[in-house]
């Protein structure tokens, strides 16, 4: 590309994946997401790659809301935002104080260690079990602890490390959710996040001018992933989803160790 000269082609091709990604991500499989973020990271330097990417999960995030507008769950959402918020405060003030590969590198222990407490409880507590399995579920979406220990780690992992994704995957997981109410919930949850976010990014100087020229470049390889998502997620049983999305959960938290 004339316009990023600095760019190789092996480099364009790993962002073009990467923007891929993130469209399957948004109408398909979560935690490619975060495989994408680790994908930019290799090519952009830290700063350029987060201002990079927002706008780009944001374009995402329109076309999964428009997609499963029918799917939301609003109460979910609506119990969530306080811990959300507090979250995405809380990692604002601590964005520039911390060392970035440190960060990193303690979010993904902290939500590999959440992904494990999480399949734990699931198994403690029979989710699977047909006598007792959605009474579990709705107890724990129902749960204000659960609800402020996964709202506000979510809100703060997405905004040090756009890496919200397994926090709330894992709620929704336990939650027992359907694929395609799961698919909504979550659409919704981080299209507003991903909007509250971009006043934090302008105010610290993160957006440029080329980094918008590069959001437009990839915009096409995202739609294309987010079409190929939509043809998938319709032939997938929700007991195959949720072992995709919790074994791209695993992947997407051990990534942010590396």
């Amino acid at each position: 590309m004339s316009a990023f000269p600095d760019l190789t082609a092996a480099q364009w091709s790993v962002l073009v994946i990467a923007a891929v990604f993130v469209g399957i991500a948004k109408t398909a499989l979560p935690g490619l997401a975060t495989l994408s973020v680790a994908l930019f990271a290799a090519v952009l330097p830290a700063r350029e790659s987060t201002a990079v990417m927002v706008p780009l999960l944001i374009a995402g995030d329109l076309y999964a809301i428009w997609m499963y507008r029918h799917d939301v769950d609003w109460r979910t959402l609506g119990r969530l935002a306080p811990a959300i918020l507090v979250g995405l405060g809380t990692g604002a003030l601590v964005l520039w104080r911390i060392d970035d590969a440190g960060m990193k590198r303690m979010i993904g222990i902290i939500l590999l260690l959440l992904t494990a407490a999480t399949l734990w409880m699931m198994r403690r507590r029979g989710r699977r079990d047909p006598g007792r399995g959605a009474g579990t579920a709705r107890t724990f979406s129902r749960s204000p602890v659960a609800r402020w220990v996964y709202g506000s780690l979510g809100g703060f992992t997405t905004m040090v490390a756009n890496a919200g994704g397994p926090p709330m995957t894992m709620y929704l997981i336990a939650s027992g959710f359907d694929v395609m109410r799961f698919m909504g919930t979550q659409a919704y949850f981080f299209f507003l996040v991903n909007v509250t976010k971009m006043p934090f990014q302008i105010g610290l100087g993160l957006t440029s001018a080329r980094s918008l020229g590069l959001d437009a470049v990839l915009l096409p390889p995202l739609v294309a992933g987010a079409l190929a998502g939509g043809l998938v997620i319709r032939r997938m049983s929700t007991t195959v989803f949720d072992v995709l999305v919790i074994a791209l959960t695993i992947a997407s938290s051990a990534f942010l160790l590396v």
